[in-house]
């Protein structure tokens, strides 16, 4: 079996679950609120959550990506199925292998797999947070989401997708260390 897939597939299933539930539970009077990405509101947060959810089900099918016409609205409906559909693409441990087009262009499969998953994870926190809901994680899944954040952080922070560290307690669980390696306050509020 492929490692990559063993390994990063549970996880992903996992967030995506909990994206979709989140997204679903997205109410329209919160749609402008601020989220702990300064750079989004909750709108536009489900605009770029659902529209990168749909790039990287193409990428783990190893279909072009779409032209780079302007971004989609998307219904939090939308984004639920969206994270659904990525999950069941990366379901096929084949999509781990070779290369794909995913993001700024082509890269190794099993990586894009890593940042769907750091994209479900973080992203889909910030909107619960966002939207006063909780989002649950196994350990296992925040384990491993954590090695992913840790993984990519210097690249993620010199192209300003992660900010500053946050430091965390010596023995917090992996997820909150990894809300934090990624620059995120997991004490943040609105």
């Amino acid at each position: 079996m492929n490692t990559q897939h063993s390994a990063l597939h549970p996880a992903i299933r996992e967030c995506a679950a909990a994206v979709s539930a989140t997204a679903s539970a997205v109410r329209g009077d919160q749609l402008g609120d601020r989220t702990p990405c300064e750079k989004f509101t909750v709108a536009e947060l489900l605009d770029h959550l659902g529209g990168t959810l749909a790039s990287s089900a193409r990428a783990a099918r190893k279909e072009p990506q779409a032209g780079g016409g302007d971004a989609l609205s998307m219904s939090p409906a939308a984004v639920a199925e969206a994270a659904e559909l990525a999950a069941a693409a990366w379901a096929d441990p084949a999509a781990y292998e070779g290369t794909t087009e995913f993001g700024p262009g082509e890269m190794p499969a099993a990586f894009a797999a890593t940042i769907t998953l750091e994209e479900l994870a973080l992203h889909g926190w910030d909107l619960a947070r966002a939207t006063r809901q909780t989002f649950p994680v196994s350990e296992e899944t925040a384990e491993v989401v954590l090695g992913v954040v840790e993984k990519i952080a210097d690249q993620a922070r010199a192209n300003g997708s992660f900010g500053p560290p946050v430091p965390a307690a010596a023995g917090e669980p992996a997820f909150r260390r990894a809300l934090g390696t990624s620059g995120r306050n997991p004490e943040w509020s609105d």
